[in-house]
């Protein structure tokens, strides 16, 4: 089987190439990419090419598939594996191969599996590892957007509470609590907001977002609206910290009291130790931003450590638990990942998307490898009505909030013949 894919040779070089892919074999699966959603990670791994710690040394010699975020069909299923997967069923990955020893993750780690690639064949020890899970909910994208949605998934989940004199910790966020997203306007953070307020058994009283982008925090307020969240139980604040006294104005929306549970968004000094002033008693803040300084640092008030019991997490990545549980909650309709999502394009897209990531405004960007077709904005669509195929994803959008849906990916793949 022969496939076309954007692979990574070094720093800053990713070729689009055709090339031929390995048998499939007694373990390997053999499949089709659907979608693949351009993650900021990616972005890293292109900098730093094979000095990341996911990318073999050898990388120049034996280039990988870059693409993490990837839903896809199957097409055919080697004779190991014949009674868990069939052809014809659509999956979703849990990228993360090896955690502990030599950090092996598809889109950073092998040649023959990828997101933006045509067509993959899977290693029988990728599939031993249980990462490729069936995906039933609609449109292939939301199957992408798993991925990152079980990094947040996998981010409330890590939080933790001692609280009680013998010290046992309480996993995740304080129930009906008070929590504040810093930088949380960006796709991520909208995600998060999304699984805080629909996502689990436990919710926030408060939730306060912040960012520094009016833009941004109009998009995620009219997205998010604070009195639908009010009917839910949770008092809902956008708050430019870039327009305020963030330290003055996030106390007195705590009540005084500070948060019980903070995700820090961005790597951003300014931003870790706004976090951890506001950090209430037992607070907990998961520093979810990923940096590309390894030497990067902030200040942290140990005194509150010592006295207010104060702490802080990391998570990178989500777990297999954490993809099950994000599908779960796709498939039953209580989160929108859409939301995240605000360009579209084709595989020969790939390259100049992930080089430029940080310049492109927006969320996510919605990659289709099966098609050729430039990066565009939905808000752009309206625009482009001279054109048949974006007149009618500029209704269908439009008919859906402004957001990407299922129908508009149905749309687009039949009018490249790639559905």
């Amino acid at each position: 089987m022969r496939t076309t894919a954007v692979r990574l040779y070094g720093k800053r070089d990713l070729r689009l190439e055709t090339f031929d892919l390995p048998e499939t074999g007694d373990d390997g699966i053999l499949a089709k990419i659907v979608s693949d959603s351009v993650c900021m990670s990616t972005y890293k791994t292109a900098e730093q090419g094979a000095s990341h710690k996911r990318v073999p040394d050898n990388v120049a010699e034996n280039p990988v598939i870059i693409g993490h975020e990837l839903c896809g069909v199957i097409l055919e299923v080697g004779r190991k594996w014949a009674d868990r997967y069939h052809a014809g069923e659509r999956f979703a990955v849990q990228p993360v191969v090896d955690q502990t020893v030599n950090y092996d993750t598809i889109g950073y780690s092998f040649g023959t599996v990828g997101g933006d690639s045509e067509y993959v064949v899977i290693p029988g020890g990728i599939v031993e590892k249980g990462c490729i899970l069936p995906y039933t909910g609609d449109g292939c994208f939301k199957g992408s957007l798993a991925e990152p949605m079980s990094c947040i998934v996998g981010g409330f989940r890590a939080f933790y509470h001692s609280g009680k004199e013998e010290y046992t910790h309480e996993m995740g966020i304080v129930d009906g609590g008070r929590m504040a997203i810093i930088g949380g306007t960006g796709p991520m953070g909208l995600g998060a907001v999304d699984c805080a307020l629909h996502g689990g058994t436990r919710k926030p009283g408060v939730l306060i977002v912040t960012d520094i982008n009016s833009e941004r925090l109009a998009r995620a307020e009219k997205i998010f609206s604070p009195a639908e969240a009010a009917k839910n139980g949770t008092v809902l604040k956008f708050v430019d910290t870039g327009a305020c006294d963030g330290f003055k104005t996030l106390m007195e929306l705590s009540g005084g009291r500070g948060f019980d549970d903070i995700l820090c968004m961005a790597p951003v000094k300014a931003a870790v130790e706004l976090a951890d002033r506001v950090l209430a008693r037992d607070g907990c803040l998961n520093f979810f931003a990923g940096p590309m300084d390894r030497s990067f640092s902030a200040d942290f008030n140990f005194y509150n450590v010592h006295y207010g019991s104060t702490h802080v997490t990391g998570t990178s990545g989500g777990t297999v638990t954490d993809l099950r549980i994000a599908l779960r909650l796709m498939e039953e309709g209580r989160i929108h990942p859409e939301v995240m999502i605000t360009h579209i394009g084709g595989l020969d897209a790939v390259i100049d998307t992930t080089l430029d990531l940080p310049s492109i405004p927006g969320g996510k960007k919605m990659i289709y490898p099966g098609i050729r077709c430039p990066l565009t904005a939905i808000a752009d669509f309206s625009s482009k009505k001279d054109d048949p195929l974006f007149a009618k994803l500029a209704v269908c959008c439009e008919a859906h909030g402004g957001l990407w849906n299922s129908e508009a990916e149905e749309i687009l793949l039949k009018h490249f013949g790639a559905y």
